[in-house]
């Protein structure tokens, strides 16, 4: 073989090696999925979010054409399952249906070994429609009424929520703050036991999604929707503001879809779409409704400055309210 002839033939292989190098990671990322995925719900079966993740996890498994399943890891209210996302590895078949307190709330309380930049963001799934309700043995049909009940009885009336620095939680203290009234607060191990628990009378109230199903049984006696909008199924509860009463904390505190830092762009844009496409459906939409949230989707980008913003108003909230870190 000639000089030249050799010479231009290893300059080819020389330009052609780093693309051979990176294709095993490129055709890895294209035939993703090739196996399960799982997605972890950091709370227990049966709540609002559980629902909210089987859903997320049925409907964009048909997308995908993957078996998408739910994995719950309860405790510490949601930051044992985020934790455990956050060190998984970051190859997409580990995802976190993330709630918002677990990076706006939990924070302002405690030391995490996770953060925001911890993750990957798909994007934001929905806002979350708390109701409030009492049971039904007590004399009040409406939230005026629950306050004026409350004011005489100080300390008397107890509610329950998921847990510690819950949702449930932090709009209970935050309700007490902004009318005057003094209330006791009841952890459970998630918001399927304290809504079992206000159905059976050993709680006074609840602010809670969860309770949606004994409302429309009529087991319980609903006052109010935690939200800017009436629950779709609960056309006749009013909202907070209707009721004649607003707290600072009355939004609908959500969801997003996040995976393990590093995870390639290529799969969490694929995510981002597909999530996008299944909160476009009308079917989606009203499961949604069944799952006590209200589709809100947003971009990676919008939900992390929904997340700052919300983190920075509960480092003021929560010591005004008495729930301080450790």
């Amino acid at each position: 073989m000639n000089h030249p002839l050799r010479r231009r033939l290893l300059a080819a292989l020389a330009l052609a090696t780093p693309l051979m190098a990176a294709m095993p990671t490129v055709h890895a990322q294209d035939g993703w999925p090739s196996r399960p995925i799982r997605m972890v719900v950091p709370f227990p079966p049966g709540g609002s979010s559980d629902i909210l993740g089987r859903l997320m996890a049925e409907q964009m498994g048909k997308l995908l054409n993957a078996n998408i399943f739910v994995d719950n890891k309860p405790g510490g209210t949601t930051q044992v399952g985020t934790d455990f996302v956050a060190a998984a590895a970051p190859d997409g078949y580990t995802l976190l249906l993330a709630a918002a307190t677990s990076f706006t709330v939990l924070p302002n309380l405690r030391k995490l070994s996770y953060g925001m930049e911890s993750f990957e963001t798909a994007g934001g799934i929905a806002d979350y429609l708390a109701v409030m309700a009492v049971k039904k043995s007590l004399p009040i049909k409406n939230v005026k009424q629950f306050v004026a009940y409350a004011k005489q009885r100080p300390g008397e009336l107890s509610f329950g929520s998921a847990g510690e620095a819950s949702a449930g939680h932090v709009y209970g203290l935050t309700l007490a703050r902004d009318t005057g009234i003094k209330v006791l607060h009841v952890p459970f191990r998630g918001s399927a036991a304290a809504s079992t628990a206000l159905v059976g009378g050993e709680i006074d109230f609840i602010i809670d999604g969860a309770i949606t199903p004994m409302v429309k049984a009529d087991r319980v006696e609903p006052l109010a929707v935690m939200y800017h909008k009436r629950h779709p199924d609960l056309p006749n509860v009013p909202t907070l503001h209707e009721a004649g009463f607003d707290i600072t904390s009355a939004k609908g505190a959500g969801w997003g879809l996040l995976a393990p830092k590093g995870t390639p762009a290529p799969i969490m844009a694929r995510l981002s779409e597909t999530l996008q496409k299944v909160l476009q459906q009308k079917e989606v939409h009203e499961a949604l409704q069944r799952a006590n949230s209200i589709p809100a989707w947003q971009t990676p980008e919008e939900f992390r400055q929904g997340i700052a913003a919300d983190r920075a108003m509960y480092s003021e909230l929560l010591p005004a309210i008495g729930i301080r870190g450790n």
